[in-house]
């Protein structure tokens, strides 16, 4: 059976599953926590270079920060959008104030700015303040 790396989002440690078209249950080998948890990791550049060097899933990066009203309002809708792809996706937040770094390595210009990556390589991007259903689409087609 073929199997997919994944990082615990609660310990960062990698874990080698199969792959599976849906999962019903799925612990951590290290800290034994769910992997099916999906609300949306806040990473800085360590983290989200860990991830990005060891997840094989598809990972959604929202750019934002916190004084930009779209990105505010766009949230919910994000965290909403996280819970159709438990396993299947790998939803993230980049607080573009902290993390000016990662900002930086993508030319963030404007936000908010969703970009999914697979296998360390963007695939796609897209700015604006989007619905649930929306973003919901757009990861579906990145899949």
């Amino acid at each position: 059976m073929d199997k997919i790396n994944v990082v615990c989002p609660h310990c960062g440690g990698v874990n080698a599953i199969p792959l599976k078209e849906t999962y019903t249950k799925a612990s951590c080998g290290h800290c034994k926590a769910s992997l099916l948890d999906t609300k949306p990791l806040s990473l800085n550049t360590e983290t989200f270079d860990r991830l990005m060097l060891n997840d094989q899933r598809l990972v959604i990066a929202d750019f934002w920060a916190p004084w930009c009203g779209p990105c505010r309002s766009m949230a919910p809708a994000f965290e909403e959008a996280a819970k159709s792809f438990a396993l299947k996706a790998q939803f993230v937040k980049i607080n573009t104030e902290e993390e000016q770094t990662i900002a930086g390595r993508f030319s963030i210009r404007s936000i908010p700015t969703i970009i999914a990556f697979k296998n360390n390589r963007i695939v796609d991007q897209i700015s604006g303040a989007l619905p649930a259903s929306q973003i919901i689409a757009w990861v579906r087609k990145h899949l």
